[in-house]
């Protein structure tokens, strides 16, 4: 029963993930805490954190870490399965329709609109996910911004900013 559960969750989040890397983390959270409770909050946001410190889809590091939790290998199999059909179909799928359609104005407009809305999901999650106290402490308050300047202004690789704020944090424990 629950590697059924597990399947069609993901299958789920595979087929509404419409956006990239961060808009499924509110699904993911949806259905991972607060529908079957199989993480906890604060378990969300450490697995967010550990996924940037690895390579690849932040969907299969997700899937992988809830499968393994809940089933072990078989779980991971089981969730990697359901997270990666929908893209999969769907991408076979849309590649017909996209050069045929890709110039079109209500198909231009139509990506236009979903990265707004993607934009505003990973908002939500980021507000979510941060205790606002911590960001007027003065040395998560540096990091929040420096991570924010080196990233927005120099362009600085995020997995280089992830690092240090890692040996910012070890540092400073």
């Amino acid at each position: 029963m629950l590697g059924f559960q597990l399947f069609f969750t993901f299958l789920k989040i595979g087929f509404l993930a419409i956006g990239g890397a961060y808009s499924f983390l509110p699904l993911f959270e949806e259905e991972l805490v607060e529908n079957y409770a199989w993480i906890t909050r604060d378990e969300f946001a450490d697995i967010i954190a550990i996924t940037e410190f690895f390579p690849g889809a932040k969907s299969v590091k997700f899937a992988t870490y809830a499968g393994y939790k809940l089933m072990g290998i078989p779980g991971v199999i089981i969730a990697n399965l359901g997270n990666f059909l929908p893209p999969a179909l769907m991408v076979v799928l849309a590649t017909k329709f996209y050069f045929q359609y890709k110039d079109h104005p209500a198909f231009q407009n139509a990506f236009t609109m979903i990265k707004i809305a993607v934009i505003a999901m990973i908002f939500n999650v980021a507000l979510k996910m941060i205790e606002w106290k911590e960001i007027f402490q003065l040395k998560t308050g540096l990091v929040f911004l420096g991570s924010f300047v080196f990233g927005y202004f120099f362009d600085i690789h995020p997995a280089i900013i992830i690092v240090v704020a890692g040996i910012v944090g070890i540092l400073f424990a």
